[in-house]
């Protein structure tokens, strides 16, 4: 027969609650002797003890997981900010249950759902392409979320972003610096909030530099099959504009995918200027100079969780958000 919580306090003569929170993980946090977690750490171990989290979540509403969904989890960047997440939910005694939408809206609200009825206590969002009924359906149930890397201007949700105007603004202005004027925008899906206010970032550095806009350097390439879509949208730019004396990339993978083309057509990339948002260690090999906007992953993985945390610790029933808003700021280098 196995044991129980009430049967591991009731041996050691300490309370459920103090079992509980050093099963947890949460023992130091919450004030409890080492050598108190030591021994019911020690009895667990001889006596097999294995918690049916299930029942515990049934029983008490909290499972202590923490659900997170990203596009693409073999994307390098959502797989750097899921590692972010996992060290700071683990902090707290929480672990994640992880999914990904393959970009596809259907995918990520059945996914939504998915997680809510595997009991998960909150959800960390990374979101494809607009889902705002489901969204408005998490708002109006009071069930903690925060978004991360995207949000929606009509929504009043939880969300921590990077400044993506002010970014782009700045990579673009380091190209015109080089005396580069005629840069290329290789960017994609303008649905996205993101995108478009990094395309908006390009547009005011050109504006204020006094460079006239160029519909020809303006390349957006559809992101279901980016990887094939982006060799005849290079094919038609350079064909155009065999000048072209820049490239600014929203998205690190169009870089990489950029590059990879310049080396396949024997194409001297040292002649351009190159920029772009978010590292790929490949990058100091493949193009040493180019101009990277570094993300802070590990401020945006502490920031969502601890948002995500204190909505979880302080629900209302009311439907409201507390609604933070945070913008994050970018190192650049090359």
């Amino acid at each position: 027969m196995s044991i129980t919580i009430k049967d591991i306090a009731k041996d050691l003569k300490v309370s459920k609650t103090t079992v509980s929170f050093v099963l947890s993980g949460i023992g130091s946090s919450k004030g409890i002797s080492a050598s108190t977690q030591k021994k019911i750490l020690e009895y667990v171990e001889e006596k097999g003890y294995q918690p049916n989290l299930l029942a515990k979540s049934l029983y008490t509403g909290i499972s202590n997981t923490i659900g997170v969904i990203v596009p693409s989890i073999g994307d390098i960047f959502y797989a750097e900010l899921v590692k972010e997440f996992e060290v700071e939910a683990k902090k707290s005694g929480y672990i994640l249950t992880i999914c990904s939408s393959e970009r596809d809206v259907l995918q990520e609200v059945k996914m939504i759902r998915m997680l809510r009825t595997k009991q998960v206590d909150g959800l960390i969002i990374a979101p494809t392409e607009y889902c705002g009924q489901e969204l408005k359906s998490l708002l109006k149930e009071n069930f903690p979320f925060v978004l991360v890397d995207r949000y929606y201007p009509d929504l009043k949700t939880n969300y921590v972003v990077v400044d993506d105007v002010e970014t782009s603004f700045v990579l673009v202005n380091k190209l015109i610096a080089q005396g580069k004027k005629k840069i290329a925008l290789i960017t994609t899906d303008t649905r996205i909030t993101t995108i478009s206010l990094r395309n908006k970032g390009y547009k005011d550095a050109l504006n204020e530099a006094k460079i006239p806009f160029d519909e020809n350097l303006f390349c957006e390439v559809k992101r279901n099959n980016y990887a094939h879509n982006l060799i005849e949208v290079l094919d038609n730019l350079l064909g155009k504009v065999p000048d072209i004396d820049g490239f600014y990339f929203t998205t690190h993978y169009l870089a990489l995918e950029t590059i990879l083309y310049f080396i396949k057509k024997n194409i001297n990339i040292s002649q351009y200027g190159l920029a772009c948002i978010h590292r790929n260690p490949i990058f100091e090999t493949l193009a040493p100079s180019m101009y990277v906007a570094r993300i802070p992953l590990d401020e945006m993985g502490r920031e969502a969780v601890n948002i995500l945390l204190n909505e979880m610790n302080n629900k209302t029933g009311t439907g409201d958000k507390i609604g933070y808003e945070i913008s994050l700021s970018n190192s650049i280098s090359n």
